[in-house]
C-alpha cells in the first residue's frame, strides 16, 4: 500500500466516526425541537454539514486511491446516509487498511505473491 492510499484511507477513517456521532445528535436535536423550546438544530445542522461534506470528499478520494470497486465504494457512501453507520465504516476501513499493510509487508519481504 502506497502513502496516498494509506493516507486516504485514514483520512476517511478520523471523519466517519465524528459524521455519525453528528448526525445522531442532530437526530436528537431535532427531536428536542420538536417536544421543548431548546432549539440546536442551526448550529447542530452546520456541524453535521460540513462533516459530511468532509466525509464524500475524503470517500472519493479513498475510492480513486484504493481503486475501490463500485460495490465496496458504494458500500461506504450508504453508510455515511444511515445514522449509526459511520461506526461501521470506521471498524470497516481499519480492518481494510490493516489488512492491505500486512498484504504490503509479505509483497515486501517475498512471503507471498499478494
Amino acid at each position: 500500500m502506497d502513502i496516498k492510499t494509506a493516507s486516504a484511507l485514514h483520512r476517511l477513517r478520523l471523519v466517519s466516526a465524528p459524521e455519525a456521532v453528528s448526525f445522531l445528535l442532530l437526530l436528537v436535536c431535532s427531536v428536542l425541537k420538536r417536544t421543548t423550546d431548546f432549539n440546536a438544530v442551526p448550529a447542530m445542522g452546520m456541524i453535521h454539514g460540513i462533516l459530511f461534506i468532509l466525509y464524500v470528499l475524503f470517500w472519493l478520494d479513498a475510492w480513486r486511491c484504493a481503486r475501490w470497486k463500485l460495490p465496496t465504494a458504494a458500500l461506504y457512501f450508504i453508510l455515511s446516509v444511515l445514522p449509526t453507520g459511520g461506526f461501521f465504516a470506521e471498524r470497516r476501513l481499519k480492518r481494510a487498511s490493516e489488512d492491505m499493510v500486512i498484504a504490503a509487508r509479505a509483497r515486501r519481504e517475498g512471503t507471498v505473491n499478494a
